[in-house]
């Protein structure tokens, strides 16, 4: 059988696919079975459990964003329902100039 998803690291709330998985599918996340809604491409996320809005996706064991929706167990973690919290200390822009 082969893997279809993975943890990166134990306190992360989201599954890494290892294969492209498709719509109504059946994967198992901690013994529970899910059907899958939306084909999930590979490398894409998938919430382990719901996330609520608001709350900070956990990828390599680091906050990567945060949920901009509820977000379901086994749904499709991306741009479309999270956010980065990503701030930049600097810009390119800011440095023009200075030389």
């Amino acid at each position: 059988m082969t893997t279809k998803l993975v943890t990166l690291h134990a306190n992360d709330n989201v599954l890494i696919c290892c294969q492209q998985l498709e719509a109504k599918e059946q994967i198992s996340i901690d013994g529970q079975y899910y059907e899958l809604l939306t084909t999930i491409d590979l490398g894409h996320k998938v919430a382990k459990a719901p996330i609520n809005k608001g709350e900070q996706i956990i990828r390599y064991g680091v906050p990567i964003g945060s949920a901009t929706q509820y977000i379901d167990a086994a749904e499709h973690v991306h741009i479309h329902n999270m956010k980065s919290d990503y701030i930049p200390s600097h810009t390119r822009q800011s440095r023009v100039g200075e030389r």
